[in-house]
């Protein structure tokens, strides 16, 4: 596990600074609000098939692009706007992860329920299993994300397949997959 300022960390945050800052800022930390899981979402919908460092260093250009992940404003995005994020150099310009991320706006406004509270009803108890000891015990899906990852498809959206929805529920809290001995697993 990597120790630098005398803290123990999950053995893939020491490897660039942005994920030290990522790690002990943000990863796991319970999140709420609407842009907020709307972000994550789409995030981890870019990350697919990437290193999450290449997303964690355009994300003020993602946030730029992607009216700060206002889904009211995504939403009505057109092809004009997909046109000008194939050319946006500072994000993942992926034409079927840029049509994905708006229409999954259009679909978190047709929602019958806040997607805050969408996701979060996929949360386990948090007693439920035992906190991993080393990263090799971190599952890469659960039942839950898999039951997330179907409803959000059953609602129509794109790129949230059950791995995409682990990574969401780890990276908003929803789990808490700080391995044993790592200095935040004990401040959650």
């Amino acid at each position: 596990m990597p120790e630098l300022d005398g803290r123990v960390r999950c053995g893939w945050a020491g490897s660039a600074p942005e994920y030290i800052a990522y790690h002990d800022d943000e990863w796991g930390c319970p999140l709420h609000g609407v842009h907020a899981l709307f972000e994550r979402l789409s995030l981890e919908a870019f990350q697919s098939g990437l290193s999450w460092l290449v997303i964690l260093r355009k994300r003020p250009a993602f946030r730029r692009a992607f009216a700060d992940f206002d889904p009211a404003v995504v939403a009505r995005f057109g092809d004009a706007d997909v046109a000008r994020l194939l050319t946006d150099a500072g994000i993942v310009r992926n034409r079927a992860k840029i049509e994905a991320t708006v229409h999954n706006a259009r679909q978190v406004l047709e929602l019958d329920r806040p997607l805050d509270e969408l996701l979060w009803s996929f949360a386990p108890d948090p007693g439920v299993r035992a906190r991993p000891a080393t990263l090799a015990e971190v599952p890469a899906t659960t039942p839950e994300s898999t039951a997330m990852a179907k409803e959000l498809k059953r609602r129509g959206m794109r790129f949230v397949g059950p791995t995409t929805c682990y990574a969401l529920m780890q990276a908003a809290g929803l789990v808490d997959d700080h391995v044993a001995g790592c200095w935040r697993a004990s401040s959650l």
